[in-house]
């Protein structure tokens, strides 16, 4: 197969979707590999390094999508990018089709193939694809929230730990996945005072055994949450529903509760946001103020750490690129149940539930696999 890695052009966003290992991983199953040229510099990966491994530097996008069968990425493309995809060319990346209708419309015009690496699902539910940087973002949201919390910066001026005699910050954190996880041990490592909800009593029973003694449990629902917020001075949104938008746990009336120099993190921006007033921003402006509430809401946070984003993202993303690349994505999907849970669009239909719901377009339960 004919495989394209185009250099990122998000704002800020230098990861990469291969590796110089991943393309040597391709030309050993006999794939061709086409990498556009500086695609892997913001990760620390050169031109050089790509070509030794066995790829053809080429020095345009248009290029890279012109030739490609299979196009890998990091993120879903933008506008500048849609004329350049072809009818059936498959395009392996994060999309996120429920945040953006316009995303949505564009792929079905275009006809292309899309399988999501957000849902991309094992038998147990896991998303494998969403994990490594689920695991980044939830990190970097205490990370960024700790500083935001700097009076210069708008925020409360509260140290997050605090110091003896002082006591520290108190951090709500909205959910207890993956993202609701590392932000609470983050928070927690640093010395703050820490709340974490989730829905499933289950879950709560495994984070109250795992987690350390500044971090307590709480049932997720509006009553505790309006109570929380109030006395927080950092609140992490993660809270995620695969493929679909996510929930307002947050209103914007509830703002008037928090006080002045509050900070919100929404790392569920990317899916619609759990916090109303939060739109997406980015990493040259990342913040923007709303009743004197500090909103961070940066839809790429592990974008700012490429080097350890791309390592973590692509160890997840290779062996099932490899399946693909191999198999085609037709007979690839229909022997494996996971990357079938990953597409989202192909033959100018949706094929999955949680997007055609949140723009209200038909739903295709079935695709037929004609190669598999």
């Amino acid at each position: 197969m004919i495989i394209g890695v185009p250099k990122e052009i998000k704002n800020n966003e230098n990861r990469v979707a291969l590796t110089p290992a991943g393309v040597s991983e391709m030309k050993k199953h006999g794939h061709t590999v086409y990498v556009q040229s500086t695609a892997g510099l913001g990760s620390g990966f050169a031109d050089e390094e790509y070509a030794q491994a066995g790829a053809v530097i080429l020095p345009t996008i248009e290029e890279v999508y012109a030739i490609a069968e299979m196009i890998i990425k990091v993120k879903e493309p933008i506008a500048s990018e849609y004329p350049f995809i072809k009818k059936d060319q498959l395009l392996f990346t994060y999309f996120h089709f429920a945040s953006s209708e316009e995303l949505t419309h564009a792929m079905l015009e275009r006809g292309a193939v899309c399988l999501a690496y957000e849902t991309v699902e094992k038998t147990d539910r896991s998303l494998p694809l969403l994990v490594p940087m689920s695991e980044v973002a939830g990190r970097m949201a205490i990370q960024q929230g700790a500083k935001y919390l700097e009076k210069p910066l708008k925020g409360r001026g509260i140290l997050l730990g605090g110091v003896p005699g002082v006591p520290p910050a108190k951090v709500l954190v909205l959910g207890g996945g993956i993202v609701g996880t590392q932000a609470a041990k983050m928070a927690a490592g640093l010395g703050a005072q820490v709340t974490i909800m989730d829905l499933s009593l289950p879950r709560l029973r495994q984070l109250d055994d795992i987690m350390p003694a500044n971090v307590n449990t709480e049932m997720s629902n509006h009553y505790n949450i309006t109570r929380a917020i109030k006395d927080a001075d950092l609140i992490v949104g993660a809270v995620l529903i695969p493929g679909a938008k996510a929930p307002h746990l947050i209103t914007r009336d509830m703002l008037k509760l928090m006080r002045p120099g509050t900070v919100v993190v929404d790392v569920a921006v990317d899916q619609g946001g759990c916090i109303e007033t939060c739109t997406p921003t980015t990493h040259e402006n990342p913040t923007f103020i709303i009743d004197d509430i500090v909103h961070y809401c940066v839809a790429n946070m592990p974008g700012a750490v490429p080097y350890t984003s791309t390592l973590a993202l692509t160890n997840a993303t290779l062996p099932y690129a490899v399946q693909l690349a191999n198999k085609g994505w037709e007979k690839a999907c229909a022997e494996n149940e996971e990357l079938k849970k990953g597409l989202n669009v192909a033959n100018g239909k949706i094929l999955y539930k949680g997007v055609a719901e949140a723009w209200n377009l038909p739903f295709n339960e079935e695709l037929v696999l004609a190669n598999a």
